[in-house]
């Protein structure tokens, strides 16, 4: 978050290759009524798996941006990894990895989004680091930019209101993950999303070839509303020793045929989003209902936060 800010109160960078020999760095798109250039804040593993299928599948050049060159590298690095994995499977071809690859451009400086047609912020749910991402991109990028947020529990209505000069500008677009294997995009209009706006991004989610569900802007809005009380409810009956948490993810594969446990799920996503998340729900519809489990919240004090950190509800986790 703090690089973030630093970002901002420093927004001259200059626009350069951070990684000339294998990116290159080319001329970005003018506007000519479709979109060609995409944004991308946050080079994370969501950020990752939207700059690839927004390179790979709907073919538009692709800009992304974080805070530093190592997380660029690493996002670059990881990309690379997994259509190289689709090669080996005979899912693409050599040339399809090299140009999906060459699509991508990586800048730490939001400048370069000044050419950008549509940009999808998804940085960690911190309501202040939103606050500074809208109210700084409307600064730079062209008056007909979508400005996308893929926030799956804060309010639209509410990141809107930063984006001060083009509200009709934002909406919401939360993305599943792993990016590039789920099919849906939940679509998630603010009292100010334009139908312009709207429009526009089921248009990109066509051809990212991606299935849409439009969400009313509640907390949570239609997937977490359901999702991350089932998930913390789970934690809850581990922590009350109603089963292991083998058992508890076993119950729910093979007595529910979900694929995978909730527990395990938790792990995959990441029990600091899952924390945050609860939050917004407890805070924003102020049922107890919401209420955090006491053991999620320990975990996240201790930095088990799953999968990204390596341990979680199961403690030996491979880092992918």
């Amino acid at each position: 978050s703090t690089g973030f800010v630093r970002i901002f109160q420093n927004s001259r960078f200059g626009s350069r290759p951070l990684f000339p020999h294998f990116f290159g760095w080319r001329k970005l798109s003018t506007h000519t009524g479709k979109i060609q250039t995409v944004g991308i804040i946050g080079a994370g593993q969501m950020g990752g798996g939207i700059a690839q299928v927004a390179a790979q599948v709907a073919q538009k050049n692709v800009i992304v941006l974080d805070t530093s060159e190592k997380i660029l590298s690493s996002s670059q690095k990881f990309i690379h990894k997994l259509l190289s994995k689709n090669v080996e499977k005979g899912k693409i071809t050599e040339a399809d990895l090299s140009q999906t690859m060459d699509r991508i451009t990586w800048t730490v400086s939001m400048d370069d989004f000044k050419n950008a047609d549509f940009v999808i912020e998804a940085v960690s749910e911190d309501i202040n680091l939103k606050k500074n991402i809208f109210s700084n991109l409307c600064g730079i990028v062209p008056q007909h930019a979508v400005l996308a947020t893929n926030t799956s529990s804060i309010s639209i209505t509410k990141i809107a209101s930063f984006a001060q000069s083009r509200p009709e500008k934002v909406i919401g677009m939360h993305f599943m993950n792993p990016v590039p294997v789920m099919k849906l995009v939940e679509i998630i209009k603010g009292i100010q999303t334009s139908p312009e706006t709207f429009e526009a991004t089921m248009n990109l989610c066509q051809e990212m070839d991606k299935t849409t569900a439009v969400a009313n802007d509640r907390p949570g809005f239609i997937a977490n509303r359901l999702l991350m009380p089932y998930i913390n409810e789970a934690i809850f009956a581990l922590m009350e020793s109603v089963g292991t948490k083998e058992d508890i993810d076993k119950t729910m594969k093979l007595g529910t045929n979900m694929p995978m446990g909730p527990l395990t799920l938790a792990d995959f996503i990441g029990l600091d989003t899952c924390l945050a998340i609860m939050r917004v729900l407890h805070t924003e519809l102020g049922d107890s209902k919401y209420r955090p489990c006491p053991l999620l919240i320990n975990y996240v004090d201790a930095g088990w936060l799953g999968k990204k950190s390596g341990k979680g509800f199961y403690l030996s986790l491979i880092h992918i």
